[in-house]
């Protein structure tokens, strides 16, 4: 039955559905429209119960009022536009809307996706029990890139709600003891998994897309990665709540460059107006700076309102702590594609009083080869992934040619990326991410083994700057395992004694391998999943990056708000003073002087002989870490406990040491 509905004119403003007591006012951008209906679901059919013309256009923007509208009601749009536009079904989601009536299984590809309607319900209320955002300054900021699926849907994660918002809620003890203090989710905006057409090559299986680089919605988080869908809202701010309850900030990876829309899949954008939110050439087709088949728009009226709506959005009403922007340089093209010198979207951003302290940090390149590492700092306070960090890291550890120098700038926080008129702050510090090996590969393979993607080994960087340290994956060499394992705690050395801020990627901490694919995107299984089935080993390797990260915390030293100044570090080659830059060296060491900690990085095939500089007066040099040394031999937390050593040692091949004096 059809209730009775009492339609007004409405308002244009805001954008999306807004409540007035019991009068539900709809608006919506399309410039390029001819006629707009919105469209009533009462009965969860697929089709309407009832279509209302909508009102318009005012500036571009469609609107109508009702009153009467019955709890539990969905609501899409249609559109009538000469613009091209092949549609299988004309009913079309509201980019503004803050939450689905339709919820499915995870990987259910037997019930078809399209439309995705939207609720009429207001979202419920929700008891923040005063507890209030971290507020983490950036010299002390340790990410964790998690991924909230893979993070507790293993069996052996024994939470009550595996794979979900609430489920990592359980593992906040884990995460505490682990020392890290922001989260940085792989994207979370709603996705739909199953639009995927790759099969597994071997079983013939669908496979999905388990990262979810695809947002439907700028607004709704997952609702397959809450235990109740309908209610995803309500569990992604209990799990925000949480975290910072346990005094753990939450960075949300967010992707404003593309999404899932094609000729054949349309959810809303592209059938709303597509040349507002896409980027076009001369004859309409879609530019693909995003590498997925289409670019967004992000400096157009439209574009760029709504990404920072959504933005103030998360911040405000979800009370997220910052934003990772993935191929943040598309934040950069004009509507042509074209870079710009001041992008406006990046503009608003830097003057929005609502994202006034949110973090901010950009992954500064493109699909299309625009790369910015070192540029975003310049419009505002931005941090940047820092890929040549990655690189300079990688090579030196693994002993490549003419990367002392480099290696030496990275440890100091990049200033000859970033500029003196930054800071180390700018620099966001990683030696493996999502995307790439993780830790155990880069040592364990040479070549990448992406073939389970259904892609012909094609997908994914052919270069990995990694090394297998002798052999091709799994071994029971126990010469090869003991240098991977050494390997292993070199870089992660080096990047909890780099200047900028540190980022570990989930599952690193216990040596997890992705079997050599470097790609796994469509993996929803082992080679993404965390296993809680800790070994003694990986439980000492947990407790090694802990000790690490508690070292670095208590050594200001180690985490400064200023570059380094010549004043502040000495530079040394096996003897003391006389560092070694040139393009055979594999020796770099260096002291802080105000902190008294001496660390030598050594990437050669043979043991060398070193010399210490003279330890401060009445203090000796104590020996707290020694990367040839197991995972559970080391002094970082009670440095007094170290082994007191002479100024002379020996350093084994591919190896590390740390002393303090004291």
């Amino acid at each position: 039955m059809t209730p009775n509905l009492k339609i007004r004119t409405g308002s244009p403003e805001p954008l999306g559905l807004s409540f007035h007591e019991n009068t539900l006012n709809f608006a919506i951008y399309s410039t390029h429209a001819t006629k707009a209906a919105l469209g009533l679901f009462f009965e969860g059919k697929q089709e309407p119960d009832i279509e209302i013309p909508l009102e318009g256009p005012y500036i571009g923007i469609w609107h109508i009022a009702i009153e009467g509208i019955p709890k539990g009601a969905s609501y899409a749009y249609r559109f009538e536009s000469s613009e091209e536009c092949i549609l299988k079904k004309p009913w079309l989601s509201d980019p503004y809307a803050k939450a689905y009536s339709s919820t499915y299984r995870w990987g259910d590809f037997s019930t078809p996706r399209l439309p995705f309607l939207c609720s009429c319900d207001p979202l419920p209320p929700f008891d923040w029990q005063g507890v209030a955002k971290p507020r983490i300054h950036l010299e002390n900021l340790v990410i964790y890139e998690m991924h909230i699926r893979g993070f507790t849907i293993d069996p052996s994660s024994s939470v009550s709600k595996p794979g979900t918002f609430l489920g990592a809620i359980e593992k906040i003890p884990y995460l505490k003891q682990l020392g890290v203090n922001a989260v940085e989710l792989m994207p979370i905006f709603e996705f739909d998994e199953t639009h995927m057409k790759t099969v597994h090559p071997k079983t013939q299986e669908r496979l999905v897309n388990y990262w979810g680089y695809s947002p439907l919605s700028f607004f709704l988080p997952m609702s397959r990665y809450a235990s109740d869908p309908k209610n995803a809202s309500l569990e992604f701010k209990t799990f925000v709540r949480e975290m910072h309850r346990a005094g753990i900030e939450v960075l949300l990876d967010v992707v404003y460059n593309h999404t899932p829309e094609d000729k054949e899949y349309v959810s809303s954008y592209r059938g709303i107006d597509r040349s507002a939110y896409y980027i076009l050439d001369d004859k309409g087709r879609d530019q693909n700076y995003s590498g997925c088949g289409n670019t967004f728009q992000s400096n157009t009226p439209a574009g760029s309102r709504i990404i920072l709506d959504s933005l103030r959005y998360w911040t405000k009403e979800m009370q997220v702590d910052g934003f990772r922007f993935d191929l943040a340089s598309i934040l950069t093209r004009d509507k042509n594609g074209k870079p710009l010198a001041d992008p406006p979207i990046l503009k608003l951003i830097a003057k929005d009083p609502i994202l006034k302290g949110a973090k901010l940090i950009a992954e500064p390149w493109d699909a299309a080869g625009l790369y910015q590492v070192g540029q975003f700092p310049k419009w505002g306070s931005w941090s940047a992934w820092n890929g040549p960090y990655r690189d300079t890291v990688r090579r030196f550890i693994k002993g490549t040619d003419a990367q002392a120098g480099a290696f030496a700038n990275a440890l100091c926080g990049s200033e000859p990326s970033y500029g003196p008129a930054h800071t180390p702050l700018s620099s966001i510090n990683f030696i493996t991410a999502h995307d790439g090996f993780s830790l155990l590969d880069l040592v364990s393979f040479q070549d990448k083994h992406n073939e389970d993607n259904g892609e012909e080994n094609r997908d994914g960087s052919n270069s990995n700057d990694s090394w297998n340290c002798g052999a091709e994956g799994k071994t029971e060499d126990p010469a090869i395992l003991e240098l991977r394992e050494r390997q292993m705690r070199n870089f992660l050395l080096a990047l909890f004694f780099s200047q900028g801020i540190p980022m570990l990627v989930m599952g690193d901490e216990v040596a997890h391998t992705r079997k050599g694919n470097n790609n796994p995107y469509v993996q929803d299984n082992e080679i993404n999943w965390f296993s809680w089935n800790f070994s003694k080993e990986q439980t000492d390797q947990i407790e090694f990056i802990s000790a690490l990260i508690n070292f670095r915390n208590r050594h200001k030293a180690l985490h400064r708000k200023e570059f380094l100044k010549p004043s502040d570090i000495e530079w040394h080659g096996t003897a003391p003073g006389h560092p070694d830059w040139g393009v055979a060296s594999r020796f770099v060491a260096f002291s802080l002087k105000d902190a008294h900690i001496y660390a030598a990085f050594y990437a050669g095939h043979d043991e060398i002989a070193i010399t210490l500089p003279p330890s401060p007066h009445g203090k000796i040099w104590k020996e707290i870490l020694n990367t040839q040394l197991p995972w559970g031999q080391h002094f970082l937390k009670n440095p007094s406990d170290g082994k007191a050593i002479q100024r002379e040692l020996k350093m084994a091949p591919y190896s590390a040491i740390v002393a303090i004096a004291i």
